[in-house]
């Protein structure tokens, strides 16, 4: 089967700031369409400047080239790939339209944190918190353990690296399309001492999708 496209799985939005007086930033992402899903990932090297760019580049190429790869595969590989480098912490979600049924399954090490606002009124929970894993892909890689849970449409995933303040979440437009919701964290949240990146997905459903 070819890949589905991403927009028939997902909207997206993402916004980021290089730090100032850097002329790259190390906070990067990738959001690739693959089989029935679609991969999105956020990647921050650690520190700032060429050196956190370049390992942060290193394994958004891993990514992209192995992105068919289960989440904890995928991410074990970026750790071997990365050895050697200044390292990166990173957060991925992908999304599963397989038969029509939407899944999410999302996976973390360091302080890229994730965060899945829930669409429907009145759901419990109204958010779901990634919990990731302390360590560093590319030098301490802990034991890791994939996140699963069932995703409807409208609901929305943020991952934000730690240029972004914690409590970025709270009080958000729901209904605001995902650039919007993008932008509005980083205006309101960005550390402006780091840089900074954060990506939104909102699941659109997988109607229509074969199994």
């Amino acid at each position: 089967m070819s890949d589905v496209e991403v927009s028939s799985l997902i909207n997206w939005g993402v916004a980021m700031l290089t730090l100032p007086g850097e002329t790259e930033s190390g906070d990067l992402h990738l959001v690739k369409s693959v089989g029935s899903g679609v991969l999105a990932a956020v990647v921050d090297g650690l520190g700032h400047g060429a050196e956190a760019a370049s390992a942060a580049r290193a394994a958004v190429a891993v990514l992209e080239r192995h992105a068919g790869e289960s989440p904890l595969p995928l991410l074990q590989r970026c750790h071997r790939a990365l050895i050697g480098t200044r390292g990166v912490v990173l957060s991925l979600a992908f999304f599963d339209g397989a038969g029509g049924r939407g899944s999410m399954t999302w996976l973390g090490v360091g302080n890229v944190e994730g965060v899945l606002l829930h669409g429907a009124p009145g759901a419990r929970p109204a958010r779901t918190t990634l919990v990731t894993s302390g360590g560093i892909v590319g030098s301490e890689l802990p034991r890791l353990r994939a996140q699963v849970c069932a995703v409807a449409p409208g609901d929305t995933v943020i991952l934000a690296t730690d240029g972004i303040t914690q409590h970025f979440a709270d009080g958000l437009p729901r209904d605001a399309a995902p650039q919007h919701l993008a932008d509005h964290i980083l205006s309101r949240y960005g550390k402006g001492t780091d840089d900074a990146l954060v990506l939104v997905a909102r699941y659109v459903g997988a109607a229509g999708m074969m199994a």
